[in-house]
């Protein structure tokens, strides 16, 4: 009875949700249909979804507003073959593609704004590609491309190529205006607006937005503070046109690291004392450093900056029609960053307290015989369980970018051909200036001074810190990277019958890559009439005792890349609705930055990440339904391994990998538009191959067949939505992320997890009220463990990056 009363009551609904809508999409339907829509990413020419032999996601400007991202990142994890991070907040975070590992960023893919890189290597060292790109109303849509042809249309994307669009004028003048509040104390206005300042010649677009909160995690401070401006403007003649545009972002954003939780197995608690879902180290109580310096004068540094660039571009577009059914096209950009980049990272995990003071080995290695621990604050003895030691880290990257692409294009009866001469002038410098501080371990954490009460406070080594600081300035790095990209390419698209298309494409890259690095010595400040406190010398402290001071040795380096990348592909068009297609390619990844600083003495030890990759897939698009389903094989040589340890070491190996998996990627509008339901998942299975050597202790290992670090084998995300009315939406969201190991040993699990989101809109004329509630059961659910502190044993107190925990936004939008 209680069976047939469900079904009853589910025909009824139907039959009054057909009558409601009557055949009409819901305004604020979270699809368009992508049967019409067009794809220029990894294409010489638009091309429609179904007629593109290649792996693409599309997000509309309504889609994205639909999904509200937290971050770029959090939008990325709607697209299939892509296993992204979020844990890090705003930015920072990290995107493997299909199952391709790495230290992290986004080393295998390019980011793109209007198809040129945001900038020419996304992954250098604290500098990933998210860092200087922000998602707001400006842009009016995302393609997402995976393998394919993305090394035939950009540098060191074997992985794909992630193209963010932005909008333009037209006759019609529109814009739109959002305003944005939260549960954590977000304050965010969002504007664009465009037109024609000429009737059908001269068009405009200008938008942009400010935001200032507090972080999901509780910092004490304004954990993410700024905005960006965007504008452009083109002029169209009976040839062509040109296209001018200037991009602003000055933004402060905390980036969240590992925190200590308590693993058994698959089960993950809290650690005492330590909020897994709003806690963090990166707190204002310990946000200042003042340090004198060995080569005199002070080191200052602010945690509440954070991530902290300052991007400026300016670029031109420029197309004309040549005749003959020739056109031209050209693209050029500039980019200039400075950035500031302050984090917390731990240095290992909890540290019982006595133990850390006194055991001459397992804990902290002081082995004193009296102590006693102090807060910096106050001068109150206290006496923790545990204490943590924590890295200030202190970067600043000077960098700019100069990039021209030049298009030829020749179209015919069957299709077309298209040359083009790719230049790239990029340059890096950074300077790293890093300490060790010692702090309470818990959230809203309080440094710690530790003082040897065995010793009188006037003798060499009383204390152990400096007003907290464990090791000054321990670490201090000067080095510069540039590169000078020379490549062309052709691609041809030529259609063998009205429903068989060929595509092929050839890269040739002579790249140069040179740098240097400065050496450094270590000294202290025991003769430098400084004293800790007024009174006493800094003979009496260790954390002056290994101070790093650059010196005058620059070790320059030169890298030659010459290769050619290349890949073929038929697409078959069974009908309107249906396509096959398959490709094959063969792309590069130049080495990244620290692997050429580890080996600017012998640079015969790096190469270039070479990959091949195979993919078969079937696509169905109509009005209401459309799935995807691209199974592929890749294989990897010479990937590099170069995460940076919490000491300044680098782990520097080197490995091949295999990869066999399937992209899954759907969307249906069932029962006349009452329910919509998109999805994308991933099934892979990533191994390590050939991947043995020797580690920096002089043992010996053996990973051949292990499964790939931090790469899950299967996860997905599911929205169903419900049209309650044209006007009425309400939706709920689940990630699923599988199980996957923190090491290349395989010694560590991080268990699976599930995030769960849920939100609410309603479409008042032109105005939408929106809420959107994010990770709403308090997930914890971890994403890496502490790629910083070498090998990581398992069970028990472990470091780890959660995400982040429940919290609500709400916004109003005006479209006009």
């Amino acid at each position: 009875m209680k069976k047939r009363s469900i079904f009853l009551l589910a025909g009824i609904a139907t039959l009054y949700f057909n009558n409601t809508y009557a055949q009409e999409t819901p305004q604020d339907s979270t699809k368009t249909a992508s049967i019409d829509q067009v794809v220029i990413t990894g294409n010489s020419n638009p091309k429609k979804k179904i007629e593109s032999s290649t792996a693409i996601s599309t997000f509309t400007a309504k889609e994205i507003q639909k999904q509200n991202p937290i971050s770029a990142a959090a939008l990325l994890q709607r697209v299939p073959g892509f296993a992204v991070e979020t844990s890090g907040g705003e930015v920072g975070n990290n995107l493997f593609a299909r199952g391709i590992p790495s230290a992290g960023a986004y080393e295998f893919v390019q980011v793109q704004e209007d198809g040129l890189p945001v900038f020419e290597d996304g992954a250098l060292q604290f500098a990933n590609a998210d860092n200087f790109f922000r998602v707001d109303n400006s842009v009016s849509r995302l393609e997402a491309l995976r393998g394919g042809s993305g090394s035939i249309f950009a540098n060191n994307s074997p992985g794909g190529l992630i193209n963010f669009i932005t909008k333009e004028g037209s006759n019609d003048f529109k814009g739109t205006a959002k305003l944005e509040t939260s549960t954590y104390g977000l304050m965010r206005t969002d504007v664009n607006l465009g037109g024609a300042l000429v009737e059908d010649k001269l068009f405009f677009n200008i938008g942009g937005f400010y935001r200032a909160d507090n972080g999901i995690r509780k910092t004490g401070f304004k954990a993410n503070n700024g905005g960006q401006i965007r504008m452009n403007l083109k002029y169209v003649f009976d040839k062509g046109y040109a296209k001018v545009y200037y991009k602003k972002l000055d933004d402060r954003n905390t980036f969240f690291l590992p925190i200590p939780l308590v693993q058994n197995g698959n089960d993950l608690k809290e650690f005492s004392g330590f909020d897994a879902n709003y806690g963090t180290y990166s707190y204002r109580t310990i946000s200042q450093l003042n340090i004198p310096q060995a080569g005199g004068g002070f080191f200052s540094r602010n945690l509440e900056d954070g991530i902290h660039p300052k991007v400026d571009v300016l670029g031109a577009e420029f197309k004309y029609d040549l005749g003959n059914n020739f056109s031209v096209l050209n693209k050029t950009r500039y980019t200039n960053i400075n950035m500031n980049y302050t984090g917390i990272f731990p240095a290992g995990g909890p540290k019982d307290a006595v133990k850390f003071a006194t055991d001459p080995v397992s804990e902290g290695g002081l082995g004193m015989t009296g102590y006693q621990y102090s807060l910096v604050s106050n001068g109150a003895v206290v006496n923790p369980q545990f204490v943590q030691k924590l890295g200030f880290w202190a970067i600043d990257k000077q960098m700019n970018n100069f990039v021209n692409d030049l298009q030829f294009n020749y179209k015919f009866d069957k299709g077309n051909v298209t040359a083009g001469f790719y230049k790239s002038n990029w340059k890096s410098h950074q300077y790293w200036n890093w300490s060790n501080i010692l702090t309470t371990a818990t959230d809203r954490p309080e440094l710690l001074n530790l003082v040897d009460t065995s010793l009188a406070p006037t003798d060499m080594g009383y204390s152990k810190t400096y007003n907290g600081v464990t090791d000054m300035s321990f670490l201090i790095r000067d080095s510069q990277i540039q590169g000078s990209l020379n490549d062309v390419y052709l691609n041809l698209d030529y259609n063998i019958t009205d429903n068989l298309s060929f595509n092929g494409g050839i890269r040739y890259s002579r790249d140069f890559y040179k740098g240097y690095g400065v050496s450094t010595t270590t000294s202290n400040l025991n003769n430098s009439d400084l004293t800790t406190d007024g009174t006493h010398s800094f003979y009496t402290t260790t954390a002056d005792d290994n101070m790093a001071v650059l010196g005058n040795k620059y070790t320059y380096w030169n890298y030659d890349i010459s290769r050619v990348s290349f890949t073929t592909a038929l697409n078959y068009k069974i009908n309107r609705e249906n396509a096959v297609y398959a490709r094959f390619s063969n792309g590069f990844r130049s080495p990244n930055e620290e692997a050429y600083y580890n080996n600017m003495n012998n640079l015969s030890a790096i190469k270039p990440v070479t990959t091949n990759q195979l993919e078969i897939g079937y696509k169905y698009y109509s009005r209401t339904f459309d799935v995807a389903v691209i199974p592929f094989y890749s294989t990897l040589k010479n990937l590099s391994f170069t995460d940076v340890y919490s000491d300044g070491t680098s782990e520097n190996k080197f490995a091949n990998t295999t990869n066999l998996g399937v992209e899954l990627e759907g969307y249906a509008r069932l029962f006349n538009n009452l329910l919509e339901i998109t999805f994308n998942g991933t099934i892979q299975s990533p191994k390590y191959k050939d991947f043995t050597g020797r580690n920096a202790d002089g043992s010996t290992f053996d990973y051949d067949g292990n499964t790939v670090r931090r790469m899950p084998k299967f996860y997905f995300n599911i929205s169903p939505a419900v049209n309650i009315t044209k006007q009425w939406r309400t939706y709920v969201s689940m990630n699923y992320y599988g199980k996957r190991f923190q090491d290349e040993k395989n010694a560590q699990t991080l268990p699976s997890f599930s995030e769960f989101g849920a939100g609410t809109s309603y479409q008042l004329g032109k105005i939408r009220f929106a809420v959107d509630g994010t990770n709403i059961f308090n997930t914890i659910g971890i994403t890496e463990g502490d790629p910083r502190a070498g090998s990581p044993t398992g069970d028990g107190i472990i470091m780890a990056r959660p995400i982040m925990g429940a919290a609500v936004r709400a916004s109003i939008t005006l479209d006009f």
